[in-house]
């Protein structure tokens, strides 16, 4: 081999060693969700930013909700449609891509899109941050959330009824993108 191509096999397993490198430095998927209200209840000011960070088995949830009755509990969850129309109705039912039924998050079994219900403090405000396994942000993945909806609902999730909980109204929703 001439020391050219020597130099340019060198430089080129340098950038990528390079590259290898900052990809592991923090480089991790992540995706964000602006939620606005529906229409579904009048006033209505519920808004909140929520993101998604890629774990290395899972997706951490974090963010905030605002505009809630202080001291309340709502339902929170991603559904399996990308669409906050129809006062989000249009996002159809909650995320489940393994099939199984509506539970308490974390529950053996429950939706892959069930989140912790979402408790206001005295400002009305609801701040959380939530290591959830379930669900991915790897593309082509049968659990990514990437393009879905994800919904606060009016009332407390009884955990129990099928298939969504009775928690009532969709009032907020926002779409899961690529960040």
């Amino acid at each position: 081999m001439s020391p050219r191509l020597i130099g340019s096999a060198l430089a080129v397993a340098a950038a990528a060693s390079l590259l290898a490198g900052c990809g592991s430095m923090g480089g991790r998927a992540s995706a964000v969700a602006t939620l606005a209200p529906t229409g579904a209840m009048s006033p209505n000011p519920t808004t909140g930013n929520v993101t998604f960070t890629a774990l290395d088995h899972g997706v951490r949830v974090a963010g905030e909700v605002r505009g809630f009755p202080p001291g309340t509990e709502h339902g929170f969850h991603i559904h399996e449609k990308g669409d906050c129309g129809d006062n989000g109705n249009a996002s159809g039912g909650h995320f489940n891509p393994a099939g199984g039924t509506h539970g308490k998050f974390g529950a053996p079994g429950s939706h892959a899109g069930e989140l912790p219900s979402l408790v206001a403090d005295g400002t009305g405000t609801a701040r959380f941050s939530v290591d959830v396994h379930s669900i991915s942000l790897t593309e082509g993945a049968a659990n990514n959330v990437i393009g879905r909806a994800l919904v606060v609902h009016r009332d407390r999730d009884d955990f129990t009824s099928q298939p969504a909980g009775n928690s009532g109204p969709r009032i907020a929703c926002g779409l899961i993108t690529r960040r």
